[in-house]
């Protein structure tokens, strides 16, 4: 590597937190790169709103997640990006988003979802590279503590039971090779923020992915989240969040845990608790038992709702791969 190298970065995730969370990595307009380079590993199992409809109708693989995604990297000019993101309000199109139906229509012609995918980094001008986790259908599948199975990403925060463990259906999906690499060649790599089990863990169970990540000498960081999520995490504790991902996956998948240590203001915890959402606590001894390193920085947004501040999140996150690249 090079000495003034600022680190490869790569990123695994969905829902809101990724692309927040890529958000982040971009530089500021007129501003250095913080980072030498980034690229995602997005999730492709949702299969409500308009990605579900599409995946129903089509047989497509979810391009929402994908597409937020691509907009979080992408130096197009604004008026692209609104209307890749623009979502139909009536009529037979009404929920759908026009990017959504672009990605499944170049899938469709190139009869290839991960070949529509790297088509679009030059139309959207993406500053780094997005891969899906895998080319296969896979659905999310929940066993709950009484036994009970629930089927699909849309479905599983809705079920307001324990989950016991999640898998794939099927099992022995594939991650695409040009990922892989990715990850191998990476200094630094990020799980999260963003939803436990249907976010962060759907990357992690294909299994060529955690076995890349497992052999990457980057360091690696799970991103905790600032809240927890009714149907999901409700009174997790940090290493509760962690615990998990270790449990599903097994050891090697991080070696660090990034935490908020901002308290929430007054008023924003009590509107979270009528929700029934808290405060992440983070309990550091636990993590440390754990053999993990931890590291409190204050990543809370100004505003109404429980945010990473883009600006804070950079910061902490340049300090990381700067050192994983000292290391190196």
């Amino acid at each position: 590597m090079r000495p003034n190298s600022q680190g490869r970065v790569i990123a695994l995730g969905g829902g809101t937190g990724l692309p927040a969370l890529l958000e982040s990595l971009k530089p500021p307009h007129g501003g250095d790169a913080p980072f030498g380079s980034v690229s995602a590993v997005v999730t492709v199992m949702d299969d409500g709103g308009s990605s579900g409809r599409l995946r129903r109708d089509l047989g497509t693989l979810s391009p929402g997640d994908i597409r937020n995604c691509l907009i979080a990297l992408s130096d197009a000019p604004e008026t692209m990006r609104r209307i890749f993101q623009y979502r139909f309000e009536s009529g037979e199109l009404e929920g759908h988003s026009l990017g959504n139906l672009f990605i499944a229509a170049l899938a469709d012609l190139s009869g290839d979802f991960a070949s529509a995918v790297s088509q679009l980094h030059e139309f959207l001008a993406i500053r780094g590279r997005i891969y899906p986790s895998t080319q296969d259908n896979v659905r999310l599948v929940a066993e709950l503590e009484d036994g009970s199975e629930v089927i699909g990403e849309a479905a599983i925060p809705r079920s307001a039971r324990s989950i016991r463990r999640l898998r794939l259906d099927p099992q022995d999906c594939h991650a695409l090779p040009e990922a892989c690499d990715a990850l191998a060649r990476a200094d630094l790599i990020l799980l999260g923020p963003g939803s436990l089990y249907t976010s962060v863990l759907p990357n992690l169970l294909v299994r060529d992915l955690a076995d890349a990540i497992r052999a990457s000498r980057a360091r690696k960081v799970y991103c905790c989240n600032l809240v927890t999520q009714p149907g999901e995490t409700a009174g997790f504790t940090a290493s509760r969040h962690a615990a998990i991902l270790l449990e599903h996956c097994g050891e090697g998948l991080f070696d660090t845990v990034l935490c908020n240590r901002e308290p929430l203001p007054p008023a924003m915890e009590r509107a979270y608790e009528r929700t029934e959402a808290a405060p992440v606590e983070v309990d550091a001894l636990a993590l440390r038992r754990m053999g993990l390193c931890i590291i409190e920085a204050d990543l809370l947004a100004e505003g109404n709702q429980a945010r990473h501040d883009p600006a804070k999140l950079r910061k902490a996150l340049a300090d990381l791969a700067r050192s994983a690249v000292e290391v190196a």
